[in-house]
Parts: structure tokens; sequence; C-alpha cells
């Protein structure tokens, strides 16, 4: 019978190594623990058929912040509309909420913006994104930002 775990446990290896999971490798493992038990108790076939049953299960489940630990990228890549906040643009059309109108320059693309505090902000005025808000950008003055700026350094 112990011929039989050792070629289930390089299928498993196999298939783990075709695949992107690291699932499938905790089974191998599982198989191979089964096939030493198979040197111990050659007619039991329930026991080793236990123990591969158990060790894949409890080797998947204890191991699993562990791998996760190791292959999770937190790193997120801003993509699309998204890349643009945070950038600074200059606005080509003048911000003016009431009439809805307002148009910025950021990385060569023209956008439609709107301020995030509803004020009015001049053509050549250079803006900084904060969010993305359906098709257009929530803009903020880059001299308010500096006055936040000054005013919590000097408030210390």
């Amino acid at each position: 019978m112990w011929g039989i775990w050792l070629i289930i446990a390089g299928i498993c290896f196999i298939i783990e190594i075709a695949t992107v999971g690291f699932l499938i490798f905790w089974f191998g493992i599982g198989a191979l623990l089964a096939m030493l038990i198979s040197f111990l108790f050659p007619a039991n076939l329930f026991l080793q058929t236990a123990v591969f049953v158990l060790t894949s299960t409890l080797l998947i489940f204890f191991t699993k912040p562990f791998v996760e630990k190791f292959t999770k990228n937190d790193q997120k890549v801003a993509t699309n509309a998204y890349s643009i906040i945070g950038k600074k643009a200059i606005v080509t059309h003048a911000i003016d909420p009431t009439q809805g109108l307002g148009q910025i320059k950021v990385s060569g693309e023209l956008w439609s913006a709107k301020t995030i505090d509803g004020s009015t902000i001049d053509e050549q005025t250079q803006v900084q994104i904060i969010q993305i808000e359906g098709v257009k950008a929530i803009v903020e003055p880059l001299e308010k930002q500096s006055k936040k700026t000054k005013a919590t350094t000097n408030s210390f």
C-alpha cells in the first residue's frame, strides 16, 4: 500500500507545481505521512486514510496564516482613473460649482473637475486631486493646502 501513497504524493506535488495556489502541497505531505503509517500498520487502510485526511486538513488550516504572510501583496497599484489621485493639476477652465463648470489638465489629459468644498477656482491655478467621483476629479487648491500645513505646524 505504501507505493500507492507514494504515487498519490507525487501526483499532488506535480499538480502543485502546475498551479499557482499553495494548497495541493499539503495533500502531498499528508500522503507521505500516510505512507509512513503504512510501513507500521500495513493492513490498516482505515488508519492510513485517517492520517492522510487529518494531517492534510490540519496542515492546510494551521499553515494558512503563515503562507499568506509570504504570498500576500498589500501594495495595490492604482490604475485607470484612480491613478491620478494625489497628483497636481492646472485649472484650464475656471471651476464654478453654481454653473457646474470646471476643467483641469493632469498628465496631459483633460478632466472635468469640481472642488471639494464647493468654492470657485480661477484658471491657471494649481490644484491637487483629492478623489474621483464618477467622471469628475475632486480638487483642492494648493494654496489652501499650504495654509493648512502652516496652521498645523504653527499650532505646536
